[in-house]
């Protein structure tokens, strides 16, 4: 085996990574099990899989990601008003809440709570990263060529393989 790997299509990459968002960190491996994920298969977002392309093992690199090519802009259809009466009292009217709430199909959905007026409550149904300038520091500690069953797949298989 080489180890003049890059970065490339069909090579599962794992990597550390710390999440900084507004200067506070989001996210971050470090003290966990390294990110790993198949290059090329749109497992990870792609502002940032597009930065990796070439990296070899061992390679460092801050990685910056504009909304559109991280979680997405704001979408201002995302704003629901919800009357106040329709609130359960449990839940602490405070901008900035998170709730979970259900939609017409039943599929479980995250919310938080924009503002609060008098007779309704605003929810933001944005991901929480959207609009958001994502800054990833990112280290390759492993490399390797993809089975071509996960090539098949498109995704990592972890464990034994029979």
């Amino acid at each position: 085996m080489s180890n003049n790997l890059t970065v490339q299509d069909g090579q599962v990459v794992s990597m550390e990574y710390t999440l900084l968002v507004d200067g506070e960190i989001v996210d971050s491996s470090v003290g966990h099990e390294p990110l790993e994920f198949l290059q090329g298969a749109g497992n990870i977002i792609p502002g940032l899989e597009q930065e990796l392309y070439d990296m070899a093992l061992g390679d460092s690199k801050r990685v910056v990601v504009l909304p559109e090519d991280g979680y997405g802009v704001i979408d201002p259809d995302a704003f629901i008003d919800i009357p106040r009466d329709q609130f359960p009292e449990s839940i602490p009217l405070e901008e900035g809440v998170e709730i979970q709430v259900t939609d017409e199909q039943g599929t479980p959905m995250l919310a938080r709570i924009d503002g609060v007026f008098e007779d309704h409550i605003r929810l933001d149904f944005n991901h929480e990263l959207a609009g958001k300038e994502l800054h990833f520091e990112t280290k390759i500690v492993g490399l390797r060529d993809a089975t071509d069953e996960e090539n098949e797949h498109g995704h990592v298989h972890n464990g034994h393989h029979h």
